[in-house]
């Protein structure tokens, strides 16, 4: 049975989660009934990475199977079907073995706060009108390079039996009006980047050290974390996989 890769960006903020729920707006459950209208059958969707609600994607991906041959052509008809805030960008072919979940080997999120009142970002990025020591924030994110252990900024009641994660990138930097972390890892924990934005922050307004913030890593208690940082700011870029 062939099996598809579906490419889709989205925006978030109208929706409950990227995950079917019953009874709420999400995006796999707009996806399916797109795919539901056109096909006349119901397609069991498996995603890549799930995001919160109010979180947007620029790339996220779902596999599913099918017995009859599809093309991509039948992309412009379910866009049509859809709501102008989610977008299907490519259908690939791929071998019955590729998982959208278990084969990506890296994601890429972005995290995007901006400090000078702006109407045109308000659902898109944090307005965080405060005063942060960039070199100190920088500092933070090169810290999370030495470990592996995130047990500290991952929700409770999360089904994973490991906190293990290999961040290969954390950064912070400058574009146009928003100031960005940027991080990738080849997993991420519930709830990680905010937490990890939030308590990097507090590094940046000096409310706690630089040695405050690894103790905080070492602890592996994500009491001592700031999970507050709100959902619209952040960006699932990317999620790589080695035969796409």
């Amino acid at each position: 049975m062939p099996r598809y890769f579906l490419e889709l960006s989205y925006k978030g903020t109208a929706y409950k989660g990227f995950q079917f729920q019953p009874n709420v707006p999400t995006i796999q459950g707009e996806v399916e009934n797109a795919f539901l209208t056109i096909l006349k059958q119901q397609i069991k969707f498996t995603t890549s990475s799930r995001t919160d609600a109010g979180v947007h994607a620029r790339q996220n991906f779902f596999h599913f199977d099918m017995e009859t041959h599809l093309s991509s052509g039948i992309l412009y008809n379910l866009n049509a079907l859809l709501p102008p805030d989610i977008s299907l960008k490519n259908l690939f072919e791929v071998s019955s073995e590729q998982h959208s979940r278990f084969h990506a080997t890296s994601r890429v999120y972005r995290y995007y706060i901006y400090r000078n009142k702006n109407p045109f970002l308000v659902d898109r990025a944090w307005y965080y009108p405060f005063n942060l020591d960039k070199d100190k924030l920088q500092q933070a994110a090169d810290l999370l390079l030495r470990h592996t252990d995130f047990t500290s900024f991952s929700k409770r009641n999360t089904q994973t039996h490991s906190f293990i994660c290999d961040i290969q990138n954390s950064c912070w930097y400058t574009e146009g009006d928003c100031l960005i972390y940027q991080v990738e890892a080849n997993r991420f924990l519930r709830g990680m980047v905010r937490a990890l934005v939030g308590t990097m922050l507090k590094v940046g307004r000096s409310l706690i050290s630089l040695t405050d913030f690894e103790e905080i890593i070492k602890r592996k208690d994500c009491s001592f974390a700031d999970f507050s940082t709100p959902s619209q700011g952040l960006f699932l870029e990317a999620v790589r996989f080695p035969f796409l």
